[in-house]
């Protein structure tokens, strides 16, 4: 980069960190973006990351096979302004990148969620906000659930490994009714191969919910040294990820999942974990309501278009 950019990204990049500071006390101190194709604006610069999922890999069922990101810093004041400049050259860099017309294609914007000012702005330009990452402070505790005696919670492990991915299957039918999740033809081996990883171990981080010797619910989670790839999403460390829970549906509503995330939200803290990450659909009738009544709320979202040349 040029000294004279770098020195303009700097003092977005600064004043960017005043403005974020000022809205949201979790999000990260920002840098400089490294890598990617950088943008630039009076007032705003952002890196677009291009990027292709890995046949048969299971961040395949999380999106588009192949998404073009954008992490926008904006300083203000004018934040409508500048954003509009920085999606409209966000938009002219897209249509120069062959095959973003296609419809397995995303063009995804990360914006935190409690900065409204760039909402109308992102409307305008066709991008929706699909998925929320969401946070959970340590020690911030879920609403009280009743003990129900016939309910009980053990850790899972390498046994445990075919309810875990009926499990997730169930969540992935789910969230795909809402615009982010697809199911493909090899989710299921993904998944299975993943889970797999996650049961490995003496003590990992993964539970099971059974009633009356039945299984009705999973929960697993990316430890700190696991989940260091969303730690720069939020400004306390260490990070853990809650990476999956599921619950039958026809054990949904009587405080199964409650019990789940008590039970690994009390781990996490004994860990020292200061903040748990999670994502969840905004579009899901039932995940806005239950994560916030577990002391989770909505940290970022990610705002999409696809095909990602449906951007404007």
């Amino acid at each position: 980069m040029p000294v004279r950019a770098e020195q303009d990204a700097s003092a977005v990049t600064a004043q960017v960190a005043g403005r974020w500071a000022g809205l949201d006390r979790l999000l990260p101190v920002p840098e400089v973006p490294a890598g990617g194709h950088l943008l630039t604006v009076p007032g705003a610069i952002g890196r677009c990351e291009h990027w292709a999922g890995e046949p048969g890999g299971l961040d395949l069922a999380w999106g588009a096979a192949r998404r073009f990101r954008l992490d926008p810093q904006v300083a203000g004041p004018d934040v409508r302004g500048a954003l509009e400049a920085l999606l409209t050259q966000w938009r002219e860099h897209l249509a120069g990148v062959p095959g973003t017309g296609e419809d397995d294609t995303a063009a995804v914007v990360a914006w935190p969620s409690r900065d409204i000012t760039g909402h109308r702005t992102l409307l305008d330009h066709g991008l929706f906000p699909l998925a929320i990452i969401a946070a959970r402070p340590a020690g911030r505790d879920g609403r009280a659930v009743p003990p129900d005696p016939g309910l009980r919670i053990r850790r899972a492990g390498p046994a445990d490994l075919d309810s875990v991915v009926a499990l997730g299957m169930e969540t992935v039918r789910y969230d795909a009714h809402f615009g982010t999740v697809i199911e493909r033809p090899d989710t299921a081996a993904a998944l299975r191969r993943e889970a797999a990883a996650r049961l490995a171990g003496p003590a990992p981080w993964a539970w099971l919910a059974e009633r009356d010797g039945q299984v009705a619910g999973s929960l697993y989670a990316q430890s700190p040294d696991q989940a260091g790839w969303i730690a720069p999403l939020v400004r306390p460390a260490p990070v853990a990820y809650l990476e999956l829970m599921a619950v039958l549906p026809g054990a949904r509503g009587a405080g199964v999942g409650a019990a789940l995330a008590a039970v690994y939200h009390a781990a996490a803290d004994a860990a020292g974990v200061a903040v748990t990450l999670l994502h969840y659909e905004q579009m899901n009738p039932l995940a806005p309501p239950f994560w916030s009544q577990q002391g989770y709320r909505p940290l970022w979202a990610d705002w999409e278009a696809r095909p990602a040349l449906a951007l404007r």
